[in-house]
């Protein structure tokens, strides 16, 4: 009986291992589905709007959200915010919600405080 060159057998186990690969997103797939309709179901019942959860969902409680964001929905624009602060010198604005940018954060640490970069209006 011939020996398999290693080339081979390290092609048969990547076939092994992308063939198993498949198949266990194939089951997770399976397992989720029926998690799936069940939230919705519940949704339905209580009249639990995707907006609600998309905020519970983001709020600290030791887990975070995904970082993915999607786009808004078709049919309904994504809702602008006017700024709120501005930065004298360079003239760059944040609405105030999210994570501060840095110019903001930097002169934090510097000692400045958040209120004297409102936008008077």
């Amino acid at each position: 009986m011939a020996r398999e060159s290693y080339a081979t057998q390290q092609a048969k186990i990547e076939k092994e291992i992308s063939k198993l690969q498949k198949k266990a997103q194939s089951l997770q797939v399976k397992r989720r589905k029926p998690v799936i309709t069940s939230i919705i179901r519940q949704m339905r019942e209580y009249q639990i709007t995707p907006e609600e959860i998309a905020a519970a969902f983001g709020k600290p409680n030791g887990r975070r959200a995904p970082a993915t964001r999607k786009a808004a929905p078709a049919g309904r624009p994504k809702a602008t915010v006017a700024p709120k602060y501005r930065h004298p010198d360079t003239g760059e604005t944040w609405s105030g919600r999210g994570k501060p940018p840095r110019w903001l954060a930097n002169a934090e640490a510097k000692g400045a405080k958040r209120e004297s970069f409102l936008i008077q209006g």
